[in-house]
Formats: C-alpha cells, sequence, structure tokens
C-alpha cells in the first residue's frame, strides 16, 4: 500500500491545533475536582501512554502507522500526543462529577473507547493517522480498552487515597 502525505497545512493540523485549543478551554472552564498535583498526574497519564504506545506501534519492528504529514517525528506529531493529556484527565473528572458506580465502570470504559475510535477514525479520515503494514483501526479498539480500564484503575487508585485523606 503507498501512502501519500500531504506536506501542506491543511485539515490535519487544524485538526490538531483545533482539538488541542478545544481540550484546553474545557480544562480551563471546568470547575476545579481534584488537586492540582493528581490533575497535573491525571493529565501526564494521558500523555505518556499515547506518547509510548504510538510509538510501540509506529516505529520498527512494528512500523503501523505514521502521525501526520510523514514518518519522521515532528513538532506537530508531540501536540498530537499532548492532546491525550486533557482526554485522561476528563475521563477522571467525569467520572467522578457524574459519581458512576464501579458497577457501571465497564459500560463507562466502553463508551470511551468507542468515543476514542470514533475520533481516531475522524483524524485519520483528514489524515492525521497513516495506517501501513496491515493496521487498521479494528485494532485500535482493543488498546483504547485497554489504556482506559488501566487510567480508571489508577482513577479508582487514587480516588481512594483521596477519601482515606479527606481531600
Amino acid at each position: 500500500m503507498i501512502i501519500h502525505y500531504d506536506n501542506r497545512f491543511n485539515a490535519n493540523e487544524w485538526f490538531v491545533i483545533g482539538m488541542l485549543t478545544l481540550v484546553i478551554i474545557l480544562l480551563a472552564v471546568l470547575p476545579r475536582r481534584f488537586p492540582v498535583k493528581w490533575a497535573a498526574v491525571f493529565t501526564l497519564y494521558g500523555a505518556f501512554s499515547g506518547l509510548y504506545l504510538d510509538h510501540t506501534l509506529a516505529v520498527e519492528p512494528l512500523d503501523y502507522y505514521d502521525v501526520n504529514d510523514n514518518s519522521s517525528f515532528e513538532l506537530l506529531d508531540f501536540l498530537t500526543y499532548v492532546i491525550y493529556g486533557p482526554f485522561s484527565y476528563l475521563l477522571a473528572y467525569l467520572h467522578d462529577r457524574w459519581k458512576i458506580k464501579p458497577s457501571r465502570d465497564p459500560l463507562y470504559v466502553l463508551c470511551w473507547a468507542l468515543l476514542s475510535v470514533g475520533v481516531e477514525w475522524f483524524a485519520m479520515k483528514i489524515g492525521v493517522f497513516h495506517y501501513k503494514n496491515g493496521y487498521n483501526l479494528y485494532y485500535s479498539f482493543p488498546i483504547y480498552l485497554l489504556v482506559i480500564s488501566l487510567s480508571l484503575l489508577f482513577f479508582h487508585k487514587m480516588n481512594g487515597m483521596r477519601t482515606e485523606r479527606g481531600v
């Protein structure tokens, strides 16, 4: 399969800039629910897990996809991974805000995984992701299930500590 990269500033760059702007504004206007340190940890977890997993899957020997306009790592690629951070925070924020019971966590994870696949599908259509070597969008779904589940487990652990300390 031949990948046709578009090296102009267009839809994929605007998508990354728009999403980053949207999530930053969203985080700025949401009422504070967690201590600043915890908010930073939730956000960094999302950015790190996105960067780690994408680089595990997108480099040799796997090399399943490229991000944005070519196969080299650029500033806009970094910003693409930064977007994962606020989404991770939002996952914890909404779980706490909506007071989701642990028995409903599988449904919550499923909804977030489906949303994530939908966003990735749109991003793929406009050229943010270029799949290769047999990779397709369906493979992303179990990865999202795993990462979101781990994020939620981490949130529960942190939330348990918050309850114990009365924070």
